[in-house]
């Protein structure tokens, strides 16, 4: 992995692991070859990645769970866009989630990106892109 300008590893998760208190998540911009897909959120805390989008009536950025192969909507408002990433944030499955539903986890997976439903779409994420978050 590349190390950009601002010294932080390229696919690395800011924020996963450093101890930032669950009342304050990281913000970053989640990218795709250079381009800024959207605002991001990271889940650096198991208390923020329990928590996720639930008890939000929608959302316009992305939630990055690291550490996360499954997740659930169980009590969500909304459907949500979910991918599955490698360890270098490399897409290796999405799917769609309606609310109430429980998801398989993904053998290859080290971490979850969250959006609302259609998100994937209008940024053109699929399968094989290689994400970044900074």
């Amino acid at each position: 992995m590349a190390a950009d300008g601002a010294g932080m590893t390229k696919g690395a998760l800011p924020g996963a692991g450093d101890g930032i208190g669950p009342l304050s998540p990281p913000e970053g911009w989640l990218l795709r070859d250079g381009d800024v897909l959207a605002a991001a959120e990271v889940a650096s805390t198991p208390v923020l990645r329990a928590k996720g989008l639930l008890g939000r009536s929608g959302y316009e950025g992305a939630m990055v769970l690291p550490k996360v192969r499954a997740v659930h909507t169980f009590g969500m408002r909304f459907a949500i866009d979910v991918a599955f990433c490698d360890r270098d944030l490399v897409v290796v499955d999405t799917a769609t989630m309606r609310p109430w539903r429980i998801g398989l986890p993904r053998r290859r997976a080290r971490s979850v990106i969250e959006a609302q439903a259609g998100a994937f779409d209008r940024w053109g994420v699929r399968v094989g892109d290689h994400l970044e978050l900074r």
